[in-house]
Formats: C-alpha cells, structure tokens, sequence
C-alpha cells in the first residue's frame, strides 16, 4: 500500500509533509532508534533488559508488560497448490527493541514462513513491508507473496466482498522463506514506552529505519539465519526505506543483503508536487495507459513508446518555455487532449499541466466518476460531482481496507493461534498524522543510498516493480531516476519492470504471476 498524501495543485499541503532516528544501530540490547551510534550487536541478541538494566525498575516493568505482546505462536502448516504440496512452520509473534539505556520502547510483529526440510545456510529469507507511513504488511502478504491470497481485484474490491483467504499458487515461498514486517503501530505493532519522546524516535525517517533494521538483525539472530541469504522488498514508502534498510544492515547491523526488491516505490519526493515541472512528465504515460487500455481493453509497456518519447522531448521543452508562451501551451494542451481523450477545452484551461486529483476527476467527468489514484484503471462515483472542489475517495485502494483487516486478523488469530489484544491496524493514522519528514531543504530520498549499496557491494542486485495505471508513484519517474545511475548500476543488476495493473499491480493474475518469476530469476 501507499503513501497517502494527497496532490492537487490548488490544494496542496506544504512539501515537507508530503516528503517522506538519525541514523541509529543496534546494540545486543536490541536498542531502539537514538541519536548515537552504538556498538555492533552480539550474536546472542541478549537484551539489557534481560541483564537488570533500568527496563526491570518496578514503573517501567510494570508499563512494558502491561502492553506486551502474546509469546510467539509457531505452528506447522501444509499448503496444496497446483503441482506441489508445500509443508512450512509459520510464525506469528514480535520482537521488542530497547533504547541505549536498556528500556523496552516498542513490540514490533511479523509473521514468518520457513520451508521445512531446507538448508538455512543456502535458503534464502526475504523480509517484506509496505509503506506509508502507516501500512501494515498485509497488503504484500495477502495481495502477493504469502501462502495464502485474498482476491482483491475487479470485482472482488468491495467492502463487502468476502474476507476467505484462499491458497496463493503464487506465494515466493516456493524459492525463499518469507518475514513479514509491522512498523509500530500497524497491524499488532505497538508502543510499550509512554510518552511523547519515543513516538517522535520512532516516527522520523531515520529512525523508522534505524528500528526496521534492528528487527532484521534481532529475527536473523532468533531463528539462527544469520548465514542465509538475505533479501529485503518494500512496497511504496519502501522505496524511501528499503534502499535505506539495506545500507544500514550493510555499515550499522552486519548483515549482508543480496538483492533489494521495491515495488511501486517512491524514490525521491522532491519532484512529486509544487511548482516542479518532472511531476507532469512522470506522469503522463500512466495517464495516456488509462486511456488506452479503456479504449483497447490491454495495454503494455510497449504501448506507450511515443508518449515516453513525447514525454522526454517534445513535453519537457514546451513545459519549460511556461505558460506565457501560448503557441506551446496550446502545442501541449492539444497533444495531453489527444493522449488522454480530455476535453480539449479542459486540457487548454488547465494549460495540459494536469495533476493527479486534475486527471481523476475530469477523465469521465461526463459520466459522475473518478479514477483510482493507485489504480487509475478501476472507476467509481464521485460522491459530489457538481461540487467545485474535490471530495471523492480512491475507488482503487479505499474498498479493500475492511476484507484485508478481517482477513488479517482471523489468519492470525485462528490458523496461526496468536491472539493479541488491542485492534489490528491495516493502516495507522498515529504514524501519518504524526511523521517527522525531516528538517531542512532536501525532502527524503533513498537515490543516495541506492547508489552507495550498489557501489559498496558489486552483487547485490535491485528489481524496481511498477504498475502502468498508478498514479500515486508513476513507474515512469522511476525509469527517469534510475537511468541516473552511475555505469556500475549495470543492466545485469538493476531492472525495472513495468505490469499492468496499478499501485497493487499483483491484483492482477497475469501480473502477479510475472513479478512473481522476476523474484525467483533475482534469486536464483
């Protein structure tokens, strides 16, 4: 799932909140996020905490264990699927971080697949998220990876569609084992420290990393694969964390990571809003997608050769002479109108600087319907549609939030056997609301520590996954990004590939099925 912020022009929020601690690592004692570099971690994963430290003080033992996490649920499971029958040990549990004081500060969950009878020195594990801030892993596990699926596309995306997990003949368990990640305070993830001091550590950029690594590193340790192969894959703000997750288990954790997977990724905010003209180059092949694949019925990468070639010249030049110039907004208002099938009166008053909310609302306009901001394919009523300002949701993304939190919690809690108290959260409104996006004049990005991992570690390997009809991380800006790379970012390391389908592409069997063979080529 996504990040959330919201981006039409007249109405935009300032850029630091829609860019997306400082760097910390761990210490045996399983240290969560601070302002000071510690000690690299022992192999034992022993805790201060367990040591007598000032987390057993009678207040701060008796907060920790009043928001403690069940013990660990491990269960063995047996899975059909088309030619083969797949017997794993799942787990459902948390791993919890203390501060460089020896102070438990927050439970985070996961939920693991491990293949039984295989080599651990030679099986690879990959550890999975979704992004935000605030999405739970939920999205990835049941949309993509994990053992078990729930159908989430076309007409399956509805609130009121069934919540029955059924078996994922496309699940990665077949090639690596699989740890699914929550943040704190997605899904069962919570706080155990009070207080103001800890959420604004663990709410930040970097130390939402910083904490994310540390729970790599503590579950490695756990579960004794410390020698296995490791890949990471985030999805969305993962393009902001994963990159980052990945350079601090490099230098901070001691942990070496083989490939690093991102789909639908943001990778660098600064071109996202405001009066930055990349934004409607990102763009515009997407929305030239959407309205190809309404008028085709398919649509493929290759499809759209002329509107990227537009895009990069032709586009890039007139934008840049400005509005004033009225022989080149016309040029590019007319040319918008004929890619998208807009009213050319519409594109001609919006001078063919469409944004996404811009492109949404007038792209059927004449029937009362929206596009999806994450899937700009799927449409919807707009709930105000004689309303000179927008208030429709994401007919895309917003269906699917009570069958993917009822499917969640009953795999959970029935087949897995861990039963939590307090609600689980597919997406947490404490960590949007409240993210630190950093202070300064540069929004996040991860293309610096994109270019250190590749640089530091000549095999490790990167896929970038997107979907031709997502609006929200245009597969079209991450061509232009990684086509900054440096020679060493060479073909054979780094690819993107493009499905169609939106910001969740692997709703789509089709795609799903293709993403799932790039993974298993990466990893073989």
């Amino acid at each position: 799932m996504a990040i959330p912020f919201p981006v039409p022009r007249h109405a935009r929020i300032a850029l630091a909140l829609l860019a997306l601690f400082a760097l910390a690592e761990a210490r045996a004692e399983d240290a969560a996020p601070s302002s000071q570099p510690q000690p690299a971690a022992s192999p034992s994963g022993q805790k201060s905490g367990e040591r007598g430290s000032r987390a057993n003080t009678p207040n701060a033992a008796a907060s920790a264990e009043q928001h403690r996490l069940p013990p660990d649920s491990t269960t063995k499971q047996t899975l059909a699927l088309p030619g083969r029958t797949l017997a794993f040990t799942a787990t459902a549990g948390s791993i919890r971080l203390f501060d460089d004081k020896g102070e438990p500060q927050a439970d985070l969950a996961y939920t693991s697949y491990q293949l039984d009878g295989a080599d651990a020195r030679t099986r690879p594990v990959t550890f999975l998220f979704n992004g935000g801030p605030g999405a739970a892993s939920a999205w990835l596990q049941f949309g993509d990876a994990g053992p078990w699926r729930l159908a989430f596309g076309g007409d399956a995306a509805s609130s009121s569609a069934s919540p029955d997990l059924l078996p994922n003949a496309e699940t990665w368990l077949d090639f690596t084992d699989l740890v699914f990640i929550d943040p704190v305070t997605t899904g069962y993830s919570r706080f155990v420290a009070t207080g103001e001091e800890v959420r604004k550590r663990f709410f930040s950029v970097d130390g939402d990393v910083a904490s994310l690594s540390v729970m790599i590193r503590r579950w490695l340790e756990k579960h004794d694969r410390l020698l296995s192969p490791k890949y990471v894959a985030g999805e969305s703000y993962g393009g902001i964390r994963g990159p980052k997750i990945v350079r601090n288990l490099q230098t901070q954790q001691g942990v070496g990571v083989k490939g690093l997977i991102l789909v639908s990724p943001v990778l660098d905010f600064r071109e996202f809003s405001g009066s930055s003209l990349l934004q409607y180059v990102w763009s515009l092949p997407t929305m030239a997608a959407v309205a190809r694949e309404k008028e085709k019925g398919s649509v493929t990468r290759a499809d759209l050769a002329d509107v990227e070639s537009y895009a990069r010249s032709d586009f890039l030049a007139d934008i840049l002479k400005g509005e004033a110039d009225l022989e080149a907004t016309n040029r590019i208002a007319d040319k918008i109108a004929a890619f998208t099938g807009i009213d050319q009166a519409v594109s001609r008053r919006l001078a063919g600087r469409f944004d996404a909310i811009e492109f949404r609302r007038e792209f059927d306009r004449k029937n009362g319907k929206v596009t999806g901001r994450y899937d700009a394919s799927v449409m919807g009523f707009d709930s105000h549609p004689d309303s000179s300002f927008y208030h429709f949701g994401d007919p895309s993304a917003e269906p699917l939030f009570a069958p993917l939190t009822s499917a969640a919690v009953d795999l959970t809690t029935r087949k897995l056997n861990w039963r939590p108290d307090g609600s689980y959260r597919l997406m947490s409104n404490a960590a949007d609301k409240g993210w630190d996006w950093g202070r300064g004049l540069n929004p996040p990005e991860s293309l610096s520590q994109l270019r250190q991992i590749l640089a530091l570690d000549p095999k490790l390997k990167l896929l970038v996954a997107h979907g031709l009809f997502d609006l929200a991380t245009p597969y079209f800006g991450s061509k232009i990004l990684l086509d900054q790379l440096p020679a060493y970012a060479s073909p054979d390391r780094v690819k993107l590939a493009v499905y169609p389908g939106g910001h969740m592409f692997y709703s789509r069997d089709a795609s799903r099925q293709a993403f799932r063979a790039e993974a298993e080529a990466m990893m073989k």
